[in-house]
């Protein structure tokens, strides 16, 4: 049985590491509009950024709570394939956005339990994919609404049957990334901190390794299923 896994690498910032992660065999790259951010990019950046990918990789950018303002000038520039929305967006507004500029929209949930995932089948009604993160705790100093490096139990979504494609995220790097694949049953997965050398600071030998860790993962799991 055939298993192809994908990969979002996200955070992107520079055009070397824009071309690494698209040679490295990413699916999808993220550019992040939102400034308490440390990968926060300008709109002429990602401009720049995004004419350097292929129409088979997607271009995902990564918002908290935008207002209609910023999505407008962010597209105005930017070819986005799909909005991520990784702060409080309510279904009421996906819905609205979805319907304003007719892009695919996915909502980043963060787990820290059984009852984030009943959260997130509320969303699964309306958005066009999922991100699972893991929650930042109450007390972590300048915790970012996701890409602070965290996990969470991948046994708590393990199983679980979606009616809409879903990425992994949370802490993944090239260590562990087969294990988390192997527990949570993702096929696709998404990496930031993972393959920093410092928060923003992404290392084109960390995003080969990942991607060579990943599709290492995905050709054990074709052998176990032969």
């Amino acid at each position: 049985m055939m298993v192809t896994r994908q990969a979002k690498i996200c955070g992107l910032s520079t055009e070397e590491t824009v071309i690494a992660a698209i040679n490295a065999g990413a699916n999808y790259v993220g550019f992040v509009f939102y400034p308490p951010s440390p990968r926060n990019i300008s709109i002429e950046s990602a401009q720049n950024l995004a004419s350097l990918v292929s129409e088979d990789v997607k271009k995902v950018g990564v918002f908290v709570n935008p207002k209609d303002e910023l999505l407008l000038s962010v597209l105005a520039k930017v070819d986005l394939d799909i909005i991520q929305l990784h702060g409080n967006e309510s279904v009421e507004r996906i819905q609205y956005l979805q319907q304003r500029f007719s892009k695919k929209i996915m909502k980043a949930v963060a787990i820290a339990s059984v009852s984030d995932i009943s959260r997130a089948r509320e969303y699964e009604k309306t958005a066009d994919m999922l991100l699972f993160d893991a929650k930042a705790p109450k007390d972590l100093e300048n915790a970012l609404p996701g890409g602070n490096g965290l996990q969470f139990d991948w046994t708590l979504i393990a199983g679980n049957q979606w009616k809409i494609p879903w990425m992994l995220s949370g802490g993944l790097d090239a260590s562990n990334v087969a294990q988390a694949v192997h527990i949570s049953g993702a096929m696709t997965v998404d990496v930031s901190s993972g393959v920093e050398n410092e928060p923003g600071n992404k290392d084109i030998k960390k995003i080969k390794s990942f991607m060579a860790a990943l599709l290492a993962s995905k050709n054990a799991s074709i052998n176990e299923s032969e």
